[in-house]
């Protein structure tokens, strides 16, 4: 059986495990995210598109790793505050999770065989991003240095179609 995108759970940075079935019909935006990093500012531009589209459709779903530069080492707890205090994010994040290796979480490990990029399906760094469409379907990758408003014309033309049954 092939995995489908509304197959998968994860925890959220309040410990609450999160099925991704509560997204159905939401064009969604699934980006690994770091703290520390020189991509951390993202945020912002994450939260506008949240503010922006939220009520058209979009979900936007970060997950903190540490796995590129040790970049995002604080505790859940951590992570939220810094987020919210510094960004004003009010989007879903969940725990911190590994993208690549062994213990990448099933969801990457899915985008990244549905869109494996030009890394053979590693992820390169943080703030990795994948949209996809109210399907659950994974559409296009985003490498980590694009701006969250220069995928605004691909979030729109998603958000405009309907999805099919």
């Amino acid at each position: 059986m092939t995995a489908h995108f509304y197959d998968f759970k994860a925890r959220s940075l309040q410990g609450e495990e999160i099925d991704f079935s509560a997204y159905q019909g939401q064009v969604v935006l699934v980006v690994n995210t770091a703290s520390q990093c020189g991509f951390t500012p993202q945020y912002e531009g994450l939260q506008t598109l949240h503010e922006k589209y939220q009520s058209q459709g979009l979900s936007i779903l970060a997950f903190p790793c540490n796995q590129f530069g040790k970049q995002e080492p604080g505790t859940a707890d951590e992570i939220a505050r810094g987020c919210l205090v510094n960004y004003g994010v009010s989007f879903q994040v969940f725990d911190k999770v590994s993208v690549n290796g062994a213990q990448a979480h099933p969801v990457f490990r899915f985008l990244k065989r549905q869109l494996p990029g030009v890394l053979g399906g590693r992820i390169k760094w943080n703030f990795t991003k994948f949209l996809l469409d109210r399907n659950g379907t994974p559409v296009k990758r985003f490498a980590p240095m694009t701006k969250p408003e220069k995928m605004e014309e691909d979030i729109l033309r998603l958000l405009t179609s309907e999805p099919t049954s």
